[in-house]
C-alpha cells in the first residue's frame, strides 16, 4: 500500500499545488479587480491602488498564486507567498489576539504553511517547472543515482 501511495505522491502534490495556487490567485484578483465579491470589507469593491500593505499583498497573491497554479517558478513564488502570509498574520491579525481562531488569521496561517510546504516539495507532476526548469531538480524529486 505504501508503494502505491508513494508512486502517487507527485500527482497529489500537483493537485495540492493547483488548488492552493488557484485559491490564492482568486483572492488577489478579488481584491484588485472587485470580482467574486471584491476585497474583504468593501462590499464588492477593490483595494485602492498603491495602498500599503493591502494592494501590494493582492499583487503578490495574484502573481504568486498564478505561478504556483501553473507550476512555474513554484519554489520561489511559494516562498514569497508564504512570507507575505506570515507578514499578514503577524502584522495584521496578531494585533487583535494571539490565536488565529480569535483574530481571524486562520486563512493567513493555512496559506503560509501550505506555501512553505511547496517550497520544499516543488511543483509535483504536470508543472511547467518540468518543462523549463530542468526536470527533477526543479520539482524536488531525487535524480536517479548510479548503483
Amino acid at each position: 500500500m505504501y508503494a502505491r501511495l508513494n508512486s502517487a505522491q507527485p500527482y497529489a502534490i500537483a493537485l495540492f499545488r493547483v488548488v492552493v495556487g488557484l485559491l490564492f490567485a482568486v483572492h488577489g484578483a478579488a481584491s484588485l479587480f472587485g470580482v467574486l465579491g471584491g476585497a474583504a470589507g468593501t462590499n464588492g469593491g477593490t483595494i485602492p491602488s498603491g495602498t500599503w500593505p493591502g494592494w501590494y499583498a493582492a499583487v503578490i497573491q495574484l502573481a504568486a498564486g498564478a505561478l504556483v497554479f501553473v507550476g512555474l517558478g513554484t519554489r520561489g513564488a511559494a516562498l514569497i507567498a508564504s512570507g507575505s502570509m506570515a507578514y499578514a498574520y503577524f502584522d495584521v491579525h496578531q494585533q487583535a489576539a494571539l490565536w488565529p481562531i480569535q483574530n481571524g488569521g486562520e486563512l493567513s496561517v493555512l496559506f503560509c504553511w501550505a506555501f512553505f510546504l511547496l517550497v520544499f516539495t516543488g511543483s509535483g507532476a504536470f508543472g511547467l517547472d518540468r518543462l523549463f526548469g530542468g526536470g527533477a531538480a526543479a520539482t524536488g524529486e531525487r535524480a536517479p543515482t548510479a548503483a
